[in-house]
Parts: structure tokens; C-alpha cells; sequence
């Protein structure tokens, strides 16, 4: 595992004291993340420090299923994107919230996004709230394969594609400019010749009953809610917090700008995610007053 190095500083951690106080009296946080987990991995966020897209919204789900020429243009950027989200290494953020997790203060993860680092620096107990990007599914029969397989069959259906000229975007996505995607070859179903998609909940589709079963879970059985990375204004990972604080759990957040449920947490430490928590797990093990 490559966990890019951080180093705390009294300027860059001014609440990581304030945080580790809260964590050392709790034993079941559970840990809401979102794009700003992943972003010292090299994999971009959608929004700014307003909770504004920084970009066009993603796809929607019903464009995806609905439409050839979507699903060309998806899976062609895709196509370019992937080498470089499945180049992301675990950062510091995952680090210390695994390192939480084996102090006995982090219960459960549950998180936004789909790159399967949290998993991957140690978290054990982890919900995927949106799915994974590394398996695709089968809109017809339900199969599912590797996106590693999925992307040597697009290579293979596009040997003279050229994606170099790609910038990484937001969940493996990739910006590419000037291109006619209608000359993109995606592959169906080799079981039953469906439309393959990632699994991962686009915009405009429903979080799995059995996935948000787990989510509520997680935070019903919660002493308190660290929010990290995320302005909370997808209503999959709002509700979370909100039906916490009407149980009466305190609530507190890391995030670089606002959330959309500021005025509901006790507390916010402001700057990167794993500058605070690297410093608060440090002081929660006790290397560090």
C-alpha cells in the first residue's frame, strides 16, 4: 500500500485537538466520506467549496440506459479514465481512518465514493453507498465481471482508439475534447447480449434497498457521526446525518468548504481530510498531546 505522506502542522490542524477529544469519548463512530477522501489520490472531485459543480453534471441514469449515444460517450471516456483510477493509491485519509478502526473508534465506514481505497488502506467495515467502479453489471441478467476484463474488451473493440490526450475527471471519468463518440464500439453481454454499466448508482437511480438497509444500520448503531470529504448534498448520504441528529447523535464534519448540513453538526474542522485526521488518530493513540 503507497499512502501518500502527510505531515501535520499546528497551521494546516488548528481543530484535530477538538476532533481527537470527541473520538476518545466514543466507540462506534461511524464515518460518512466523500470526494474529498480521494482527492491527494489524484481522482478529481465534482464540486467546489460551495458545493457548486465544478463540471456538467454525470450522466444520468436514464440517459445511460435509454440512449446508444450515451452509452458511447460514457463508456469511451470511461475507456480513457480507467488506467488512471486504477492507478489511485490509498492517502493518508484512508490511513487514519483504518487506523481508527483498530483503536476502536471507527465502526463503520459508509462511503460516497467508488474506488474501493478505503478498503484497500484497511478498512474492514466498509459500505459501499454508491457501489464500486472496478465490476460491471448486466442491466439484463444481473452478470458481473471485472472492469480490468471490461476494459481489455473495449481495447479490443477499439484498436485504433486514441486516449491519450485524456485529463482524469471525477470517478474514472476522463475529459476529452473534440471527439465524435459515435464511432465507439461498446460490447454487450457475452451471457445475453444486454447493456452493461457500471455498479455504481448513477445520478437518477436508487441506492440499493439492501445497501441503504446497511447504511441506516451502520448509523443507527453509531455513538456519533464523523463526516469526512463530502458537502452532503446527494440526499443518499444527507439523510444519514439528518435522521442522526434528530436521535440526538452529534455530529461533526472535515470538509474544506460548506455542507449542506452545517447547521446541524456540532462541530467542523476546516482544511484537507488527511492533514486533520492523520493529526486526531496520532493524538487518539497517544503519539502525539
Amino acid at each position: 500500500m503507497n499512502v501518500k505522506p502527510q505531515v501535520e502542522t499546528p497551521a494546516a490542524a488548528p481543530g484535530a485537538a477538538r476532533l481527537a477529544s470527541w473520538l476518545r469519548a466514543r466507540h462506534r463512530v461511524a464515518a460518512i466520506t466523500g470526494a474529498g477522501v480521494s482527492t491527494a489520490s489524484g481522482i478529481p472531485d465534482y464540486r467546489d467549496g460551495d458545493g457548486n459543480w465544478k463540471r456538467s453534471p454525470p450522466v444520468q441514469y436514464g440517459d445511460f440506459v435509454h440512449h446508444v449515444a450515451t452509452r458511447q460517450r460514457y463508456w469511451a471516456r470511461s475507456f480513457a479514465g480507467w488506467p488512471l483510477f486504477a492507478a489511485a493509491q490509498p492517502n493518508a485519509a484512508h490511513a487514519a481512518l483504518a487506523e481508527l478502526e483498530r483503536a476502536g473508534r471507527v465502526a463503520c465506514v459508509v462511503t460516497q465514493n467508488v474506488d474501493r481505497l478505503h478498503q484497500r488502506a484497511g478498512s474492514r467495515n466498509v459500505v459501499d453507498l454508491h457501489g464500486r467502479l472496478d465490476v460491471v453489471r448486466c442491466l439484463g441478467c444481473g452478470a458481473r465481471t471485472s472492469r480490468d476484463v471490461f476494459q481489455r474488451r473495449l481495447r479490443d473493440a477499439n484498436p485504433d482508439w486514441d486516449a491519450r490526450a485524456a485529463v482524469a475527471a471525477p470517478d474514472g471519468d476522463a475529459d476529452l475534447e473534440g471527439v465524435d463518440f459515435r464511432a465507439f464500439n461498446v460490447p454487450a453481454c457475452g451471457l445475453c447480449g444486454g447493456v452493461l454499466k457500471p455498479d455504481v448508482v448513477f445520478y437518477g437511480e436508487a441506492v440499493p434497498r439492501e445497501t441503504t438497509a446497511a447504511a441506516f444500520a451502520a448509523t443507527e448503531a453509531a455513538d456519533g457521526v464523523l463526516v469526512v470529504g463530502s458537502s452532503l448534498m446527494v440526499w443518499s448520504s444527507f439523510r444519514l446525518v439528518r435522521a442522526a441528529v434528530q436521535r440526538g447523535v452529534e455530529v461533526v464534519a472535515i470538509n474544506q468548504g460548506r455542507t449542506r448540513a452545517d447547521d446541524l453538526l456540532t462541530f467542523k474542522c476546516a482544511g484537507e481530510c488527511g492533514v486533520q485526521l492523520q493529526a486526531a488518530a496520532r493524538r487518539v493513540s497517544g503519539s502525539a498531546r
